[in-house]
């Protein structure tokens, strides 16, 4: 077996992801021989602050919740054919989550594993009062915060990898991590190899969000056609000692792996091509190649790095307020326009009453709903007319009082508002804000270790 080469699969792009995604990636690494890993990235920002709630609540808590669905189709393979998992499902508890895989893994046989957590993200319980006060946005200063994480590099992964790790679960690291991680230990880069180092983080960057780079957000019928799509591959990347890389999908799946997919992915969410920021170096892909090898094989290379930046993001939550939904059907002539006229007497019922609400939305999903803005302004012109319309309307309050009493609003449009409404529904919520801020890399201090 090789080991110029390193295949690293994805089997999941965030949290709502298909649950049995994983498997044709793994039977593929397995049937290719050679060194492999899996990764799953499953914690967006707010994925991280609903599992702090729930650690607030039941401190055993605070792991992604779906992890077993994840993990339990592929343990065992992985673990016969040598392929360590990589994976940030352990949110606010990596080492909650660690006992789940270990669990998993009694329960399938498999004895006690390997499994190794990364810490060292929660800045909660890192940062000294003085130095929040030298880094906390002058707007939440007196506010409670409900999570703050810092974006973690590579090296630790790296580390515990290097160790025997069989399973790696971290909290919040760089998505992109997930993938460089393995690519060091395997290789042995240095910490400084810039131009090797931010190669591997836009392997990472490609597989991250799953079968966004083999299609799935991509698709658009009849502009950019995708092959069944309810069948579409997750993505395996084939990473060289160098950095250069090809993009695939395992044999037999739907989607498909283009120029065109690798591209649109590559520039996912990149705010400068010649300086995308990561906790591990400054990637620049101005003169990066992409081209098609074959079917469903597209290289990359020429990606370029520059020293890491000496700060590192954090992400901070805190509580926001509640969120009042309500939705109600029209159809029929005229329907728009009763629509209309609903949101109208929601609006000016929010006003009588002195509802403290800091932004009204109103809707005509179909209609205008995409193009709307919170200040309550209708976007389409009113003379657009539509005979199946869903009026939605919502509201942002400080309390759930007033939220409940604007639902309540909504609901009374039965008899109160216009004719023929009907199937309403209501929801309140409690909405998390978030903000960011850098910290000195120095003040960190991440690890890692095996967990029983």
């Amino acid at each position: 077996m090789s080991t110029n080469l390193l295949r690293i699969g994805c089997g999941a792009g965030f949290a709502g992801d298909r649950w049995d995604a994983a498997v044709p990636v793994v039977e593929a690494l397995a049937a290719a021989g050679g060194p492999a890993v899996l990764m799953f990235e499953t914690l967006a920002e707010r994925t991280l602050a609903l599992a702090q709630l729930r650690r607030r609540q039941q401190p055993d808590a605070g792991w992604e919740p779906t992890l077993d669905r994840f993990v339990r189709p592929v343990l065992a393979r992985c673990v016969a054919a040598g392929i360590p998992i990589v994976g940030n499902f352990g949110a606010a508890n990596p080492v909650g989550a660690a006992a789940v895989v270990q669990g998993l893994a009694r329960e399938l046989g498999l004895g006690p594993l390997r499994v190794a957590v990364v810490e060292g993200d929660d800045l909660l319980a890192t940062l000294t009062p003085d130095q929040w006060a030298e880094v906390l946005p002058a707007g939440l200063r007196g506010r409670e915060l409900v999570s703050a994480n810092a974006y973690l590099g590579a090296q630790e992964i790296a580390a515990a990898l290097r160790a025997g790790a069989q399973v790696v679960v971290t909290g919040r690291v760089a998505d992109p991590a997930l993938a460089l991680g393995p690519l060091i230990a395997h290789f042995g880069w240095a910490e400084d190899d810039w131009d090797r180092l931010a190669a591997g983080t836009m392997v990472g960057h490609l597989l991250e969000c799953g079968a966004q780079v083999t299609g799935g957000y991509f698709a658009d019928p009849g502009v950019k056609d995708v092959p069944d799509l309810a069948r579409v591959g997750f993505p395996i990347a084939e990473v060289a000692a160098d950095g250069r890389c090809v993009i695939t999908k395992p044999a037999g799946t739907g989607g498909c792996v283009t120029r065109r997919t690798v591209i649109e992915q590559l520039l996912y969410e990149i705010h400068d091509p010649a300086a995308y920021l990561t906790p591990d170096v400054v990637a620049d892909l101005t003169l990066a190649e992409v081209h098609e090898e074959a079917a469903d094989r597209v290289a990359l290379s020429g990606v370029r790095g520059h020293a890491r930046p000496p700060t590192l993001k954090a992400t901070l939550c805190h509580e926001g307020g509640w969120l009042a939904e309500g939705e109600i059907s029209y159809d029929g002539a005229g329907a728009a326009a009763r629509a209309r006229l609903g949101g109208d007497v929601v609006a000016e019922r929010v006003r009588l009453l002195g509802l403290p609400v800091q932004a009204l939305r109103r809707d005509l999903i179909g209609v205008a709903s995409v193009f709307a803005d919170d200040a309550g302004r209708w976007v389409a012109p009113a003379a657009q007319e539509a005979e199946d319309v869903r009026l939605r309307v919502a509201g942002a309050t400080p309390d759930r009082a007033s939220a409940e009493a604007l639902a309540r609003e909504v609901m009374a449009l039965y008899t109160c508002g216009p004719a023929g409404g009907g199937g309403v529904r209501t929801s309140v919520t409690p909405r998390l804000a978030s903000d960011s801020c850098y910290v000195p890399r120095a003040w960190l201090r991440p690890g890692w270790r095996f967990v029983p």
